[in-house]
């Protein structure tokens, strides 16, 4: 109750400062679910629905299943449709977190949640940020990399929308077709490279809504106002072709003009749809097309790539918090991808970026970036084939090498960032040859899911004599080394992408800056306290990980206000209390009589 209290008196304090067509907009965050109309200037009353009896039940937004009071089941007609006990939410986490336990694999419990999420869409949230840190490895990586591989067997009932390129000159209607007409935030793939796994074709849907899931866990952003999207161009993956439980269309990828055309008419329709502040995140395209994505859409639309921008900054947090371990600068350093795929390039790109901040100038900040691709280091005169348009800033004039021992033997760097999903290829010569040239090396194995990992972090510690600063995109457990435990940070981009979305939101950011990539990653390794860095962590707890996108979001807010990125009008002051007013709150609403009584002007 003391928390309720204390979010009403934050939100009074922000809405008095807004305008009424500001206060308007806030009333439509606060009242998810239902409809809200002004009355007498200063009350808006809130009418919650006017679905009655079973439907209330099967609704997963209205649905409260035990929790409905007498007076609730008597008032919309449920009375003798559910069980006659009333149980609290906080009984009904009981329940959930029994079941939970009992399942027998991760699988069967991310089948159990996506199940709860279905059915009551509250207690879902609720139980996704009270039990944080068990809950992420199931709902998104590493478990859902498996889902999407079984996505086919364990399909229950479509999530968000399927727009197939057939659908070509029809998508605004099928937007359309979603029942919420205020959508702010969509997560959109085509499946082509999910995760480490490949292309996965429609099976890849299980990433947006994972996101998306995650938008309101930790960024605490109204689900109403999310929608997941798989765009349907085929697959290229012979397996599916075969697959009799394959639910996407079984037809080589669609390719060339035809596709970007499809692309294009996508992004026109959910602007006409949603509108120009309506942020659209591109998740798990082919590399091939999301620089050229990115770079086509990202003065025109208010978008992002999670897997360049989102990877990118999370790492370049987890590096300048490292710098505190090493005592070094960042432009002391020298780093080595394994890698020169889209995380790779956004990680060294906000790198450079971040150097370019403390001084360097940038042919110098990019001199210190080395990436090795599938043929080997990259440098400008390879003896065969050329260099996408996308790797050349970062090509040198150095001798070619192909093995990655043989690289790290020769560049000496202070940090290896894996990111090209090559299980293992951190091998023990690698990290014993970081430990000999560095005092505390810099280890970062970002692939994921956990299969994918370049190395281990037992491995990582325990050949470098547990000197190795080590970051993960996968979870793994506590590691001794010589009597002294150390905790692994994970380096999941879910610090992230919910603070941006968050922040880029309640602003009114129309085109996001590489910058605002920038402004996350200092705040999230300005988290990262001394008795962290302690432990061995370089990120903060997953468990504070609601805390942290709500610092992020205030962080991006202040400077995209100072910078002049913002369009939401008038700048307010207390931008923490401004942020906390728009974040949806997971406890069940009552369905009895009530108004929600503005401040007077």
């Amino acid at each position: 109750m003391a928390m309720n209290l204390t979010n009403q008196a934050i939100r009074r304090a922000a809405v008095a400062v807004m305008p009424p067509w500001q206060r308007q907009l806030a009333a439509s965050f606060y009242t998810s679910g239902t409809q809200a109309t002004k009355k007498q200037d200063k009350h808006v009353e809130v009418n919650h629905s006017r679905v009655r009896g079973i439907d209330i039940l099967r609704n997963p937004r209205l649905n409260k299943g035990t929790a409905f009071n007498l007076k609730e089941r008597q008032l919309m007609g449920i009375q003798g449709l559910v069980p006659p006990v009333v149980r609290s939410m906080d009984e009904q986490v009981v329940r959930v977190m029994t079941n939970f336990y009992k399942r027998p694999t991760d699988l069967d419990r991310y089948i159990y949640l996506m199940a709860l999420q279905d059915r009551n869409e509250h207690l879902f949230y609720h139980v996704l940020t009270e039990h944080v840190e068990e809950m992420m490895p199931i709902v998104y990586t590493p478990t859902v990399g498996q889902a999407c591989q079984e996505y086919g067997v364990i399909f229950r009932r479509p999530r968000g929308l399927f727009i197939s390129i057939k659908d070509a000159g029809h998508i605004y209607d099928i937007l359309c077709n979603w029942p919420e007409r205020n959508v702010k935030a969509i997560v959109v793939t085509d499946g082509e490279r999910i995760l480490g796994l490949g292309d996965l074709g429609v099976y890849g849907m299980g990433i947006p809504v994972g996101k998306l899931s995650l938008y309101t866990a930790l960024g605490g952003i109204n689900p109403a106002k999310c929608l997941p999207i798989c765009l349907d161009v085929g697959t290229n993956n012979e397996k599916l072709h075969k697959d009799p439980l394959y639910i996407g269309w079984a037809h080589k990828r669609i390719t060339g003009a035809r596709y970007d055309a499809f692309i294009d008419e996508f992004m026109q329709a959910v602007v006409k749809r949603y509108g120009q502040n309506c942020l659209i995140q591109f998740e798990d395209f082919g590399n091939h097309n999301a620089f050229r994505f990115l770079e086509k859409y990202r003065s025109k639309y208010c978008t992002f790539n999670d897997d360049i921008q989102g990877t990118a900054s999370v790492a370049t947090a987890g590096v300048i918090a490292a710098m505190r371990i090493t005592g070094r600068k960042l432009a002391d350093n020298t780093f080595v991808f394994q890698g020169a795929g889209e995380a790779s390039i956004g990680i060294a790109e906000l790198l450079a970026l971040a150097m370019q901040d403390e001084g360097l100038g940038k042919e110098e900040a990019y001199s210190k970036l080395w990436m090795v691709d599938s043929r080997g280091l990259l440098v400008k005169n390879r003896p065969s084939g050329g260099i996408s348009s996308h790797k050349l800033p970062f090509a040198k004039d150095f001798k070619p090498l192909t093995s990655l021992e043989e690289i790290v033997d020769a560049i000496k760097p202070t940090a290896l960032i894996g990111a090209a999903a090559v299980p293992g290829a951190f091998t023990e010569k690698v990290i014993r040859s970081m430990a000999s040239f560095n005092d505390r090396p810099i280890i970062f194995a970002l692939s994921n899911p956990t299969s994918m990992s370049e190395c281990t972090a037992e491995q990582a510690y325990t050949l470098t004599d547990g000197r190795c600063v080590f970051a993960s995109g996968s979870p793994f457990p506590p590691c001794t080394i010589g009597g002294k435990t150390y905790y692994p940070g994970q380096g999941n981009n879910a610090y992230i992408f919910p603070g941006v979305a968050l922040g880029v939101l309640t602003c009114g950011v129309r085109h996001i800056d590489d910058r605002v990539f920038l402004y996350a990653a200092k705040a999230l390794a300005n988290l990262v306290t001394q008795e962290h860095l302690a432990e061995g962590r370089v990120y903060p707890p997953l468990s504070q990980i609601r805390e942290v996108s709500a610092a992020i979001a205030t962080e991006v807010a202040e400077n995209v206000y100072r910078d002049g990125m913002a369009s939401a009008y008038p700048e307010p002051a207390n931008k923490a209390a401004y942020i906390q007013s728009f974040v949806y709150n997971t406890e069940y609403e009552s369905f009895e009589p009530a108004t929600w009584d503005w401040p007077e002007n």
